[in-house]
């Protein structure tokens, strides 16, 4: 996909991968994680997907479109069983909704279950079979999926960032990639079980997390860090997510001006979508008195 050179410095070259525009609304790297899970439903003569995700979730969303472009009816059990109230409020939940998705909310005690082969067969018992795709989309087929996204033309990085959630989108790149390369993850999560994950996928051991950019958790955001993303977008014209690529381009910037990189590193920043998720963050940023990001 396009790529746009938008820093240089004696110390380092960057450059953007913009993933982000491979689809309006299966976007970046849900598009590659859902290729081969879509084809493999389609050969087995599935009907119905069924997955699960939060409520701002960039994959339920996905799905639900996916769903629909390719003839599926879709279900997304959503975690927090107090939000089926609260479903047209949410722009992310509206979306999977007028797609056609049936949401069915659960308990987050219960959605701690979703690997659980037990609870899977009640869910089958509910709603007759169905092709699972697991959170955040992460499995062979994603794997595979997200092993596209370099080409050819990518091997003369010598850095190649990645923003983590569920670990798919950075073992793709990491199978992808060449010896010479070194794969950085900068995880949306605080902990370190998704090294564990990572590995489950990964074939080649070039590859670190950068853990201090999470900025306190899954879908937590600071004031620094919305002000970074509305520069960041002010400046160059490419729009970030907060959950995702907000946190990584905040930390590769944060790198080079430490000095991270060798010189004349040559490094690519795979913007992986998830641009759907702003205006649910808006929401929870307005409630607090918070910058909106713009």
């Amino acid at each position: 996909m396009n790529q746009e050179v938008f820093f240089k410095d004696s110390a380092a070259s960057l450059v953007i991968k913009r993933e982000d525009l491979l689809h309006p609304f299966i976007s970046g790297n849900k598009y590659r994680k859902l290729k081969y899970n879509i084809k493999r439903a389609k050969e087995t003569d599935a009907r119905l997907l069924l997955t699960f995700g939060g409520a701002f979730s960039n994959h339920i969303a996905a799905v639900a479109y996916a769903g629909r472009e390719h003839g599926f009816n879709t279900i997304g059990v959503v975690r927090g069983d107090e939000l089926s109230l609260k479903q047209s409020l949410n722009p992310t939940l509206k979306f999977a909704y007028d797609c056609g998705m049936e949401l069915k909310f659960i308990s987050r005690k219960d959605y701690r279950r979703k690997r659980d082969k037990h609870y899977i067969e009640i869910l089958k018992s509910e709603y007759g079979d169905f092709f699972l795709i697991p959170e955040g989309g992460t499995n062979t087929f994603a794997v595979k999926g997200c092993e596209e996204i370099l080409e050819s033309t990518d091997l003369h990085f010598d850095y190649i960032c990645c923003a983590v959630g569920t670990g798919g989108t950075i073992s793709g790149v990491i199978n992808a990639s060449r010896p010479h390369q070194k794969i950085l993850g900068f995880p949306a999560l605080k902990g370190d079980f998704l090294r564990e994950d990572i590995r489950k996928f990964a074939n080649q051991d070039n590859w670190e997390l950068i853990t201090n950019y999470h900025f306190g958790g899954y879908a937590k955001i600071k004031p620094e860090l919305i002000t970074f993303i509305n520069r960041f977008k002010a400046t160059y014209n490419i729009p970030l997510d907060p959950i995702y690529t907000g946190k990584m381009m905040y930390g590769i910037l944060d790198l080079i001006d430490h000095g991270f990189f060798p010189q004349d590193s040559k490094i690519l920043a795979i913007h992986t979508g998830g641009l759907q998720g702003i205006d649910g963050m808006n929401i929870k940023l307005r409630k607090k008195g918070l910058p909106t990001i713009e």
